[in-house]
């Protein structure tokens, strides 16, 4: 048996898993963010270990003697702070922390953050996050020795280590990303050193061995290996099997990510694609991300006191886009934008603008936009040819023929199931302690594939025309 963990922002997950990556059991424990201030988003790392002990207690009872590797999934970006005892400084400092807007700027204004990196410095980065702290918490920041991204402060709670694993990593804008080791110069310009920093792995690499106390509360044998695990994001590609050039997913949630496999180091940070390492070595991954996908629905359903399915579920076939344009900036834009500024807008309104014509424009807006991530990825020179669709919106139909149809290529809708960040943590235990590679990281079996409508092509292609300059248009005025 295998568990994967995977620490969320909401909540934490673990999934018990067989050799032959059947689910035998799942369990999940809620958490909450603290928000004391405007674009502050912190949590308290002692609630990760209380979500992990009632994950762990709810798991028990199943049987876990047989239990060979325990693999680690998370949340990116956060900075949990140490001292030389390993107590917590302060809360951990969120991936959706604004406060650091600045002091990314400034990093980002420093070419060697780009050209090592890979990435542009975002807000939600870690290392901007540091720079903040020496500014405004100066007498917390003396005391700092140790700097561990949320699942690894889970993984020193198991193992008593200080490890981190490349995809997490990079993502702190410390890491030379095509080298996959920790950069000097980027760590010292916040004043850091490796030091601070925890030992590297790969995702599917041991980091460490269970403690035997913890071993002997849940039923597990001596010497359970803890993987590297990965991010999220990271984490979920292996969940759904895209771990290869070629394979990509489309994640309709909250957020939207268009999540491609690289075997190679790509990056072009001038398109706010984010290029990381993938959670296997020799392997990366490039993402788009749009801040509102299923957020923009949801938004609207409230608008009009309607629910999504309702607003999605009477569509019918595929139309082509009307005059009506939505921009889904409702809370700025990552990819290609990088504006926190922009707001969305409804474009084009006229008297046949009726509730389904608005709500076609609104799954139209969200597609064109992740058409233009789409478009970022192709200019790296990477190429999707199979995609497949995870995330609530993923059980619209007609949003999927309208993706489809813009992208130009069949999406394929997995059986129903969780194939996410848990399950590929449980997928990177398995290959822990077997030795197993990227073959074990299957795609899940396809319930059925949408096709493009072709006959709409040309309809989608002018709808997106007008979407960016539409997009261009209102820059400036919100």
């Amino acid at each position: 048996m295998y568990i994967g963990l995977d620490l969320g922002t909401s909540g934490l997950k673990g999934v018990l898993i067989d050799d032959a990556q059947g689910v035998l059991a799942e369990a999940s424990a809620p958490l909450s963010v603290s928000r004391p201030h405007e674009g502050w988003s912190e949590q308290s790392p002692a609630d990760w270990i209380a979500a992990a002990e009632e994950v762990m207690d709810a798991l028990a009872p199943h049987g876990l003697g047989q239990v060979r590797a325990i693999g680690l999934s998370g949340q990116m970006h956060g900075a949990t702070l140490l001292d030389q005892a390993d107590e917590v400084l302060r809360p951990c400092i969120l991936w959706n922390d604004t406060r650091s807007h600045e002091e990314a700027a400034e990093l980002d204004g420093d070419p060697l953050f780009r050209r090592v990196t890979g990435n542009i410095v975002f807000p939600g980065f870690t290392a901007p996050k540091l720079l903040w702290v020496q500014r405004h918490e100066p007498r917390l920041w003396e005391k700092v020795a140790r700097i561990l991204l949320p699942k690894d402060y889970l993984r020193l709670w198991l193992t008593g280590e200080h490890v981190a694993e490349m995809s997490d990593a990079a993502g702190t804008s410390w890491l030379d990303t095509g080298k996959r080791d920790w950069s000097d110069d980027c760590l010292a310009a916040t004043g850091l050193t490796r030091a601070h920093m925890p030992r590297l792995v790969e995702g599917s690499q041991v980091s460490g061995k269970l403690r035997d106390a913890l071993a002997s509360r849940w039923g597990l044998p001596k010497g359970v290996v803890i993987a590297g695990g990965g991010g999220d994001n990271a984490a979920s590609g292996v969940g759904v099997g895209v771990v290869k050039a070629g394979d990509a997913f489309v994640s309709l949630g909250t957020s939207g990510v268009l999540f491609a496999a690289n075997d190679g180091y790509q990056p072009a940070p001038e398109t706010a694609v984010h290029t990381f390492c993938h959670a296997l070595p020799n392997t990366w991954h490039q993402m788009g991300v749009i801040l509102a996908a299923t957020d923009a629905l949801n938004w609207y359903a409230g608008l009009v006191g309607d629910t999504a399915a309702n607003l999605t579920g009477g569509l019918g076939d595929l139309k082509a886009p009307s005059k009506t344009i939505f921009l889904p900036y409702l809370g700025g834009e990552r990819t290609p934008l990088n504006d926190a500024a922009i707001r969305g807008a409804f474009l084009g309104l006229e008297h046949a603008t009726d509730r389904a014509a608005a709500t076609r424009a609104l799954l139209e807006g969200v597609t064109f936009a992740i058409r233009d991530s789409r478009d970022a990825l192709a200019a790296t020179g990477t190429k999707i040819e199979r995609l497949l669709a995870v995330g609530g919106g993923s059980r619209s139909d007609y949003w999927l023929k309208a993706i489809a149809t813009a992208l130009d290529i069949p999406v394929h809708l997995p059986v129903a199931g969780d194939f996410g960040g848990a399950f590929g943590a449980a997928r990177l235990a398995l290959m822990a302690a077997t030795g197993a590679g990227a073959e074990i990281a299957t795609l899940p079996p396809i319930a059925r594939s949408i096709e493009p409508d072709r006959a709409l092509s040309s309809a989608f292609d002018a709808g997106h025309a007008r979407y960016r300059a539409a997009q261009t248009a209102i820059k400036g005025l919100t």
